[in-house]
């Protein structure tokens, strides 16, 4: 298949304009293939040649102008239109065309619960030619009006209002112009609660097995979107410019969703079956007011090129994080008897378990400017990688540094200036650029230059002087005494940041460990070299940017590093604390603190944290990659004990009932850390953990995962849980335990099912290759390790991008953590079969395998 080139897309868009499309799909033809008639109405603006593109299984017919052409002459995916005349043109495909199984196109499931089918199309970069024949690419933005014929039962959605207009026919309404890549359909049986607000109808749908779990969270997710809906209002000029706004949660689902105008698809994991905490609960509020930004950023006005993808994604995630904290949103959190309490502030979760993903990418060889050179993308297969860490997390860090400079209401003004030039059209950066600076008299080009065409983490150090203590007063502000702070910047950007100031609290303040803040103070980082002086005895702690508004690693002065080590969890803000988690992982990753060190102050200072998203991000990383990947094998036995140690108190200090979040989020760890299965195999038989909660069916998988990697159950108990859970998540379950059985039959079937069968779906792929590779059981494994490169390429050249990017992702070799693996690794990327998608995750994932010896090596050397 030929991927479509910058160039190509620019002369095609200097050669056409699309008007309308109208497309008729019947999805009662089989369960293989479904019928797609397309008619495009076009204009060739002069005689000459073009394409379009379609992925067909069987071409039946294509005509142009009333004349039939030879479907035989399809090249791949493309169809030539040679010796066009200028003027209007008419063009009909008649095609059958493959359902998916891998969530790209028409994706199309059937739940194991009731045996109800559904199908939604998922039509991003290149997809829509799996649905439809197109003129695909962003620029050649169009109408699109579109039938379904669909079985009896199932009700249609789509980017417009859907009429049923009888025996399984529906139409939706035309839309407004938009882009190819934004048409979105889904039907099936689905279960639906409606509502109308601001004169629109409002929706949300499931599969019908998940109906009594979004009935429980429909308050909740309605009130949201509508909260979301008034604030972006008030924010943007332009009015939400679709005629209806719906949710749809669908099955295996590739990404967390897809801002489809008037049809928003999400994972329907974010339907919750078990229990969860707030701040799981926050970020699916988060992830809608990431999607309704995009209604604005993306559908309304749209990127001319994939370029300026950050266009979409750096500024949904931005606005999504900054309304979400706007918004009162007074909910029921986890029962009813929790109460009614805002979320806590967005910015905490983003820091800590965002913004990592960030600074992770861009110290990558991968690593690209958040609006890259044209020229660094030249095709679609390049624009695909760029859906990256760069792209969201450290493009809207980029937005909210911009935010702190430039002022938010000058902000606001150039983004609707933006909105009303370029609406139901294009744009590129230069004219974003120039939107934001016709409202303002600061150099926005040059900010943009510094920060958006730059690559690289800068990092800021703290420099403190101070004279010899005399005494002081307890606030640290006695006897005329200052202090003197120099910051030194790692790196090419200016940041304007915030330093915040703390004394150990005496007395009323608090008990010991605790810290009281003194000041705040703003700070432009560089500045003219002369140190800030400020009055008062050296505080116990500085932290640079405090608040966390720009985009860079911190490293604190050493005395300010010795009191977190005793205080952090005394910190007071919970934003501040995560830029101190932070600086405490970089330096992890930087091989500048020993693993064992950060894990001691998560033993510490955890038992004590009050915000969820902390305790989470800083539990995930301190399992995922300070014990399973970071420390040396020596050090294991002590490392694997201070996780279990840390999850236990956790554990006993909620037993009151008074936390069940943070309970929630340590029995996960605990289960996941477990060494000996005998509490879990009691827990498992009793249903409960001792004190709550009561065990669903998350948590009886993850038990049940655990004591496969143990070998303490077998092929029998998981049948057992399997037939007592026939959910799609139960068939997950089941496939991530049997690959996780430490035998030798069990990791054989397990491969075989990865890299030779190809039925898999793609969320099945995932299970059985998360269940793969456990640390612990290296003597199973090591000899898949040099396997998995020439059967993870032959099987992306096969299946595509969406199972290229799993198999990158989760069937990699993570644990295998020794020069022998990152050498096979190094010498597979020079295989010329490796498609791009596959050969960026390899890329990835080598450099954090370089990364982790070089921890392991320092900490030998230490030792």
């Amino acid at each position: 298949m030929s991927v479509l080139t910058r160039d190509e897309a620019q002369t095609r868009a200097q050669f056409l304009d699309v008007e309308r499309y109208t497309i008729a799909l019947d999805l009662t033809t089989g369960e293989e293939t479904f019928d797609s008639r397309t008619v495009i109405r076009f204009t060739a603006r002069a005689a000459g040649d073009t394409f379009v593109e379609v992925k067909p299984a069987t071409l039946r017919s294509i005509s142009l102008d009333g004349q039939p052409l030879d479907p035989a002459l399809l090249d791949g995916n493309r169809y030539p239109l040679t010796a066009l005349a200028a003027g209007p043109h008419e063009l009909n495909i008649d095609a059958a065309m493959r359902y998916s199984r891998t969530g790209e196109g028409m994706h199309r499931f059937t739940d194991p619960t009731d045996g109800e089918t559904y199908a939604y199309t998922q039509l991003f970069m290149e997809d829509v030619q799996r649905v439809f024949a197109a003129f695909d690419q962003p620029d050649l933005k169009s109408v699109f009006s579109i039938d379904v014929t669909a079985p009896e039962g199932w009700t249609v959605l789509g980017n417009g209002v859907a009429e049923h207009a009888g025996e399984g026919r529906w139409t939706i309404a035309a839309t407004p112009l938009v882009s190819t890549y934004l048409v979105a359909v889904a039907a099936g049986p689905w279960h639906s609660v409606t509502t109308e607000h601001a004169g629109l109808p409002f929706g949300i749908h499931c599969r019908r097995s998940l109906a009594p779990y979004l009935d429980a969270d429909a308050d909740e997710i309605l009130d949201i979107t509508r909260a979301l809906y008034d604030r972006y209002h008030e924010k943007f000029d332009e009015p939400y410019p679709f005629d209806s706004y719906d949710q749809a949660f669908v099955p295996e689902f590739n990404a967390g969703a897809m801002e489809n105008p008037g049809l928003v698809t999400f994972r329907d994991e974010f339907v919750y079956r078990s229990a969860v905490t707030d701040t799981e609960r926050q970020t699916r509020a988060m992830v809608i007011a990431h999607e309704m930004a995009h209604m604005w950023f993306g559908d309304l006005v749209t990127l001319t090129w994939w370029d300026d993808i950050w266009l979409n994604e750096s500024f949904a995630e931005y606005m999504g994080y900054q309304t979400l904290n706007e918004v009162t949103l007074p909910r029921a959190l986890n029962s009813a008897s929790a109460g009614e309490a805002p979320f806590p502030d967005t910015w905490v979760d983003f820091g800590v378990a965002r913004k990592g993903w960030g600074y992770d990418a861009d110290q990558r060889p991968s690593t690209h400017p958040v609006a890259p050179d044209p020229d660094a993308v030249p095709d679609t297969a390049s624009a695909l990688l760029n859906f990256d860490g760069i792209s969201y997390s450290k493009g809207a860090s980029a937005l909210r540094q911009l935010v702190a400079w430039l002022g938010e209401k000058d902000f606001l003004a150039g983004i609707n200036t933006h909105f009303a030039r370029h609406k139901f059209a294009n744009a590129t950066l230069a004219d974003f650029i120039d939107n934001l600076a016709s409202a303002t008299d600061r150099d926005v080009h040059a900010w943009a230059e510094q920060w958006l065409r730059t690559t690289g983490v800068d990092t800021l150090t703290a420099e403190i002087t101070a004279p010899e203590p005399a005494e002081t007063a307890p606030n640290g502000n006695g006897n005329g005494q200052s202090w003197a702070l120099a910051v030194t910047r790692d790196g090419s950007r200016p940041h304007r940041i915030t330093v915040g100031t703390y004394d150990h609290a005496l007395g009323a303040q608090g008990g010991p460990g605790h810290l009281a803040p003194r000041d705040r103070f703003e700070l432009d980082v560089p500045g003219d070299g002369t140190p800030t002086i400020r009055p008062g005895r050296r505080p116990a702690l500085v932290v640079l940017n405090d608040g966390d508004l720009t985009y860079a690693k911190v490293r604190l002065d050493t005395a300010s590093w010795d009191t977190v080590l005793t205080s952090l969890s005394g910190i007071p803000d919970a934003l501040t604390r995560a830029v101190v988690w932070n600086a405490a992982r970089d330096m992890v990753r930087d091989a500048q603190l020993p693993p064992a060190t950060y894990l001691a102050a998560a033993r510490t200072h955890l038992p004590h944290e009050t915000d969820l998203a902390l305790v989470q991000g800083v539990l995930s990383f301190a399992a995922g990659q300070v014990v399973d990947r970071y420390t040396i094998p020596e050090d294991l036995p002590a490392a694997r004990a201070t996780l279990t140690d840390l999850c236990r108190d956790l554990i006993r200090r909620t037993e009151d009932g008074s936390r069940p979040g943070l309970r929630l989020i340590a029995v996960r760890h605990f289960i996941d850390a477990a060494t000996q299965p005998d509490t879990l195999r009691t827990w498992l038989d009793e249903g409960t953990v001792h004190g709550g909660p009561e065990l669903d069916p998350e948590l009886r998988w993850r038990i049940l995962t655990r004591l496969a990697v143990l070998g303490a159950t077998d092929e029998a108990a998981i049948a057992t849980a399997l037939a007592a859970d026939p959910s799609a998540t139960g068939r997950e379950g089941a496939a991530r335990c049997r690959a996780a059985l430490p035998t030798a039959e069990a990791k054989a079937a397990a491969w075989d099912a990865l890299f030779s069968d190809d039925t898999l779906s793609n969320y099945l792929f995932t299970a059985t290759a998360q269940g793969f590779w456990q640390p612990g059981q290296e003597e199973l494994t090591d000899d898949y390790v040099a396997r998995f490169y020439p059967d993870a390429i032959a099987l992306a050249a096969r299946r595509g991008p969406a199972i290229a990017e799993a198999a990158g992702r989760y069937a990699f070799p993570a644990y295998a953590v020794d020069p022998v693996s990152l050498g096979t690794g190094t010498r597979a990327l020079e295989d010329p079969d490796l498609i791009p998608a596959l050969r960026r995750k390899l890329v990835d994932q080598l450099d954090d395998l370089r990364r982790a010896l070089a921890v392991r090596s320092a900490v030998a050397l230490a030792d």
